[in-house]
């Protein structure tokens, strides 16, 4: 590994001459790459130690800009940083409403940005937008997840932590129910939430209805969580014309199960009284006091709800309940991606890929937000992972070759935005289960229609 900068420059000056000299398949990609370094070759405190810049980080997390943030908020980590690399400057933007206005950034092709977490984009349109980190062969020796935010043989985004999908829940409430074991199965938890109705005060599962996003969060569960599968998610969904129904030979796996988990919780009563008066700030100190027993949720919630009121050892997170011929599964994947502008000048580019790999490698963040480490050889986990020892984690396998905006497609044509925030359809679920207006089979049913209708428009 080559760590020098005047050694990363001579790269650069070689590359001009023979691109596949140095190992690039593809000059689309490389064009954006100014600082003729990649990832691999940063040698943190030694790369980069006298650029002198000013670099712009936008995220989502609006809650970490706060001197009130309970856990290590952006200044603590900028400070950290900038014992390391005191001639970066690193200016946080922070937005609630983080995919819309990173969209408008992006569309402009501007370089008011340096560093963002990426939104939902194309993958064949990384390339216009990002700078390579590199080729993904040797980015797999660095981090994990590394073919997430790939194209062409590129690594063009790095996940700020890895998370799986599961439910936080209360300890405490459950132990008031008298449940001894973390459910397994759908029909597990359905009892185990009747339980709780039926001897404590807690809502026995909180929706966040009215946070589309959080309604969105379900879909999290569909593929590897309720299949086993590590090919659903990119290859067999896309491809596939009716994914909602039922499971002939196994019922409750596949996402029919996972839609009609929820359906069935607020079909029996077991979710708040009025679905349209949830709020998601006050939920969080909720759970912590034992008046919610459940919420369906990432594992990034868990130290938010941990630090929200008085209570954080009640606070646990169990994995999804569905059991796959006498196996749990959890998919894991990135939260949000780092991505850098490939529209700014050398200095910063080089300075955003340094301020990356430190997040990544040095400073702790994954940890610290209860995720689990990006950097390829730590194999540490946090405690919210303590009830998933017997888990099978899996990474969802990439599309097939030239397929590898399928998925995009068939989600944009049938207006589902499964995992990209489209909270609406699971909305809707909660309504007509409340209302007794349609079945989980007839809502099922309505969205093979739109979703068949989109595989074969594709095909």
């Amino acid at each position: 590994m080559n760590g020098e900068k005047v050694a990363a420059m001579a790269l650069a000056g070689a590359c001009l001459v023979s691109l596949a000299a140095c190992g690039g398949n593809d000059s689309k990609a490389q064009d954006g790459n100014k600082a003729g370094i990649t990832y691999p070759q940063i040698k943190l405190g030694e790369t980069g130690k006298d650029l002198k810049t000013t670099i712009t980080f936008m995220n989502n997390h609006t809650d970490m800009g706060l001197d009130t943030y309970p856990g290590k908020n952006w200044k603590s980590y900028i400070e950290d940083f900038n014992k390391m690399y005191p001639g970066i400057k690193v200016e946080v933007q922070t937005d609630s409403n983080y995919a819309s206005p990173a969209l408008t950034h992006l569309q402009g092709n501007s370089d008011s940005w340096d560093v963002m977490m990426i939104p939902a984009v194309d993958k064949s349109e990384y390339a216009n937008y990002f700078v390579p980190y590199g080729e993904t062969k040797d980015m797999e020796k660095e981090i994990k997840l590394a073919d997430e935010k790939a194209y062409d043989g590129q690594t063009y985004g790095i996940a700020n932590n890895g998370v799986t999908a599961g439910i936080v829940y209360n300890k405490k409430v459950f132990e008031e129910a008298g449940i001894k074991e973390l459910p397994k199965t759908p029909e597990e938890f359905q009892a185990d939430l009747k339980l709780i109705k039926e001897k404590t005060k807690a809502i026995p599962l909180y929706t966040n209805f009215v946070e589309d996003w959080a309604m969105g969060a379900w879909d999290q569960y569909i593929a590897g969580n309720a299949t086993g599968d590590s090919t659903y998610m990119n290859q067999v969904l896309p491809t596939t014309k009716d994914p909602f129904k039922k499971d002939s030979s196994n019922p409750d796996t596949h996402p029919y199960a996972v839609y009609k988990t929820l359906y069935d919780a607020v079909s029996n009563g077991y979710t708040e009284d009025d679905y349209s008066t949830t709020d998601w700030e006050s939920s969080k100190g909720r759970i912590n006091n034992g008046e919610i027993a459940t919420m369906v949720l990432g594992a990034w919630a868990v130290p938010q709800m941990k630090q929200a009121s008085d209570h954080p050892d009640d606070i646990g997170y169990m994995p999804f309940p569905i059991t796959v011929d006498g196996k749990q599964y959890a998919t894991i994947a990135g939260d949000y991606s780092y991505g850098i502008n490939k529209n700014v000048s050398k200095e910063r580019q080089e300075a955003s890929m340094i301020f990356v790999k430190w997040m990544t490698e040095d400073s702790g963040f994954a940890k610290n937000e209860g995720g689990i480490p990006i950097k390829a050889d730590d194999k540490s986990m946090p405690e919210t992972y303590e009830a998933f020892s017997d888990v099978e984690l899996i990474v969802d396998d990439p599309a097939k070759e030239g397929e590898e905006d399928l998925l995009a497609n068939v989600n944009s044509d049938s207006e589902f935005g499964i995992n990209n925030g489209n909270g609406k359809k699971i909305q809707d679920i909660v309504v007509d289960a409340a209302n007794k207006t349609k079945t989980i089979d007839q809502i099922m049913d309505e969205w093979n229609q739109k979703w068949g209708d989109a595989v074969e428009s594709n095909e």
